[in-house]
């Protein structure tokens, strides 16, 4: 057997879905498993829909996840002779025929299709056409098989047959000698030398139209792999309109690509009770038999779980890295505060589920002058500012600060003032980050200069 060659094939024609991206995970895991090669075929042949931006957006969306493939990326609008000229190899081997019906003979065909509740299908009344009536420029129809079944050997979804007569003799060439999709898929895909073709099942049919184009032409099938898609937590098909669809929605709060992987290999994958998989150990483990033939639901918790699992487990290095890009992109530059930033991490991602959380939490470290919002400012009361200055005379005094010394002047504190550790720390908190929410009061003290604590308290005093 030829080896192993898998594709990931948008079409440039809005932002990458998330179950694209696990498309694409899933065809590069495997050939990477089988040691052979990934390909990003990107697919504009739609010129009145396509996007350079959203072309960009696949490309870098790939790089993100660190799905690597070889070579460059396959373009397929520059492939169009290619494509043209197999169509006219379908004429020739009488596959295909010149269509004149007018846009407005298939649009009442479609419309009595619907009063009817009907699928509507194509009557083929050009298919044996012999006249070629002019000042008419055709589109040209693939000859579908008409009777029988057709079988499809999928390796998820098992032998799969369709009857023939449900098959329409689909466009395969434009009025503007533009090739459709299917058309330009398949030969692409054969050119390309692909072996494996993983996707949707929402393609299934057009894997039937595909797979009679290779038989037209004589090529060898690939392998087909349809994967159920992905559903929302109500179990309704996810579509672009809903919420945390696309890449960017979880990008722009934070969750990290090694999660994001680890999430979507599980998400319709297996292997044992294993939950998490280093990227090594989901390229050794990845095989199809794992996938499941069930839809799969997106769970936005269990997704936060993951990243929350990555951010605690992460080397704090690699942790700075991403909080740095991250806040670059989509927060503010935060390079003149990460030395700060780094001293306090190992507090400041505690309980974070994304770098968007840990960016919070370090807001009274990148943020020169604090805001305190009018609801806490009314939790400072006489009492509250009365402890807040007897903290403020006390710290002074301190040469060697540490938590040892910051617990004697708290603990003072709460018995001189009949109150308990909130009745200190909350006050505290609020004067020194701006929130009764935020990190430890001790870990927030030790990360601030002696200066900063001293002037953010005499503030509120």
């Amino acid at each position: 057997m030829s080896k192993v060659a898998t594709r990931f094939a948008p079409s440039p024609t809005g932002p990458l879905h998330i179950g694209g991206i696990r498309t694409a995970l899933f065809n590069w895991l495997y050939s990477q498993n089988q040691k052979g090669s990934f390909f990003l075929r990107i697919e504009d042949t739609d010129k009145e829909r396509s996007k350079d931006e959203y072309k960009k957006q696949i490309i870098e969306s790939i790089k993100w996840m660190g799905i690597n493939y070889v070579q460059d990326v396959y373009i397929q609008s520059k492939n169009i002779k290619n494509h043209t000229n197999i169509v006219n190899e379908l004429l020739k081997k009488g596959q295909a025929y010149k269509c004149y019906c007018s846009e407005k003979d298939i649009e009442e065909e479609k419309n009595r299709a619907k009063q009817k509740k009907l699928p509507y299908i194509y009557n083929r009344k050009c298919r044996e056409r012999k006249d070629a009536p002019k000042d008419i420029n055709p589109v040209i129809r693939f000859k579908s098989k008409i009777e029988g079944e057709s079988l499809l050997k999928d390796l998820v979804q098992g032998e799969v047959k369709i009857e023939n007569s449900t098959i329409e003799d689909f466009i395969i060439l434009r009025k503007d000698q533009t090739p459709t999709y299917n058309l330009s898929a398949a030969v692409d895909d054969k050119k390309m030398g692909i072996t494996h073709i993983i996707r949707g099942d929402d393609h299934k049919m057009n894997t039937f139209k595909q797979i009679q184009i290779f038989q037209s032409m004589d090529w060898d099938l690939p392998i087909y792999v349809h994967i159920p898609l992905i559903h929302t937590s109500e179990g309704k098909k996810l579509s672009k309109r809903d919420k945390a669809s696309t890449l960017e929605d979880y990008k722009k709060i934070g969750v990290m690509p090694d999660a994001l992987r680890n999430y979507l290999l599980r998400l319709g994958w297996s292997f044992k009770d294993k939950e998490i998989f280093t990227l090594d150990e989901s390229i050794e483990h990845f095989n199809i038999e794992g996938i499941g033939k069930s839809p799969s639901k997106l769970d936005m918790s269990r997704i936060l779980s993951m990243n929350e699992h990555y951010i605690k487990n992460m080397n704090e290095n690699d942790l700075l890295d991403h909080l740095t890009n991250y806040c670059k992109n989509y927060k503010e530059n935060i390079d003149s505060k990460v030395e700060k930033i780094k001293k306090s991490l190992s507090f400041l991602k505690n309980k974070a589920k994304t770098l968007e959380d840990i960016f919070n939490n370090s807001q009274y470290l990148i943020k020169d002058k604090i805001q305190i919002s009018s609801e806490d400012i009314k939790l400072l009361n006489d009492l509250s500012k009365k402890i807040l200055n007897e903290f403020l005379k006390e710290y002074e005094k301190i040469e060697n600060i540490n938590k040892e010394n910051l617990e004697k002047i708290i603990n003072n504190l709460i018995s001189s003032n009949k109150t308990n550790f909130k009745g200190v720390g909350q006050p505290l908190r609020i004067a020194l980050v701006g929130s009764k929410f935020g990190p430890g009061i001790y870990d927030i003290i030790l990360s601030l200069d002696k200066e900063e604590v001293i002037k953010r308290l005499k503030v509120i005093n």
